[in-house]
């Protein structure tokens, strides 16, 4: 199956003040669909440390899909998209759109997420809100596009076609 990597980004839980159940609920819900999380990090709301983890993480690691949770409202110190936009090669809009649709059903709160997802090398990034239940929520609206976007990523999916036309 596909690797993935949670990178929470949280103040209080870099410091140890708070515990983080949003990325343990994420990485429960992948583990259930089969993919296995090989990076888990908590790290504080700064762009430079964020980039450096999403470029680790997609350069090194050569992770299939990086799920961040938190930090993408309207506080002065919620910037992961910020730092998700400095690192991506390409933006992949419908992931964020899908999100937001979906969760404007639960509430109109939704609308004020500014969650991005991008593709950098071979790594799908994408924010998610830093809420379990909004996390989970929106991890949920996207499984179901994402082993096929995945697929087309790493040129799986092309191997594929060729196969089946041949």
């Amino acid at each position: 199956m596909y690797s993935i990597g949670i990178l929470t980004v949280s103040d209080k839980g870099s410091r140890g003040e708070r515990e983080d159940k949003t990325g343990p609920a994420v990485q429960e819900v992948l583990e259930k669909e089969g993919y296995v999380v090989k990076q888990y990090c908590v790290v504080p709301d700064e762009i430079q440390i964020i980039k450096e983890k999403l470029i680790y993480m997609s350069d090194e690691l050569k992770l299939n899909v990086i799920l961040t949770n938190g930090g993408t409202g309207f506080s002065i110190r919620d910037v992961t998209p910020e730092a998700t936009k400095e690192v991506i090669q390409r933006e992949v809009p419908g992931f964020g759109e899908a999100m937001r649709m979906k969760s404007l059903e639960i509430t109109p709160h939704a609308m004020l997420s500014r969650a991005i997802a991008g593709i950098r090398n071979k790594s799908l990034i994408i924010n998610l809100p830093g809420s379990p239940k909004g996390a989970v929520e929106n991890l949920q609206t996207i499984l179901p596009a994402l082993e096929h976007g995945i697929e087309i990523l790493i040129g799986k999916a092309n191997e594929c076609a060729k196969r089946g036309s041949a």
